[in-house]
């Protein structure tokens, strides 16, 4: 079932292609404060956002089933993957899911703590779980040709204030 559709794509920036994609979703994280490491999708097809709600999709082109190593989680990230992006979290997210004992769980929202000392990272379920784990545990070194040199190129993600368009990338 599509959770995006063509009336909120005319609302929306939306993109095309994996390489642009996967910087947007670097910057939709920098932007918000959360870690880099916290989306790892592949082979994106088409992300948007929709700047009146804040609205955000990411879309690829297969199910993704990853291992946060040093948490010893298994994470499923769907082909579809919505929430509304806000700065500290993302609320209301659909296309994750968490691997609690023989079940898998929804994660509904996924916040920083509110004392930014501690360097937590909240993750909430529909089912009524809160785990909180280190935001250190999804943060990945940035590469040589990094992320702020490459999103230079695209307009900064002003969180809930930037103006809608659209961008095809071939």
């Amino acid at each position: 079932m599509a959770l995006t559709t063509d009336e909120l794509k005319t609302k929306a920036e939306v993109y095309y292609g994996d390489e642009i994609c996967q910087l947007c979703t670097q910057l939709l994280l920098r932007e918000a404060g959360l870690p880099n490491g916290l989306l790892p999708l592949k082979d994106l097809i088409e992300c948007g956002y929709v700047q009146e709600t804040g609205f955000v999709w990411l879309k690829q082109s297969k199910r993704v089933d990853h291992i946060f190593h040093s948490l010893g989680r298994l994470v499923s990230y769907g082909t579809e993957i919505t929430g509304y992006a806000e700065k500290g979290r993302i609320r209301k997210v659909k296309g994750i899911k968490t691997r609690e004992l023989m079940l898998w769980v929804p994660v509904e929202e996924i916040a920083l703590d509110d004392d930014p000392a501690t360097g937590k990272l909240v993750c909430k379920s529909i089912a009524g779980i809160t785990k909180t784990f280190p935001a250190s545990a999804f943060h990945i070194p940035e590469k040589e040709n990094n992320v702020k040199a490459n999103c230079a190129a695209l307009k900064p993600v002003v969180l809930m204030e930037r103006a809608p368009r659209v961008v095809k990338n071939s």
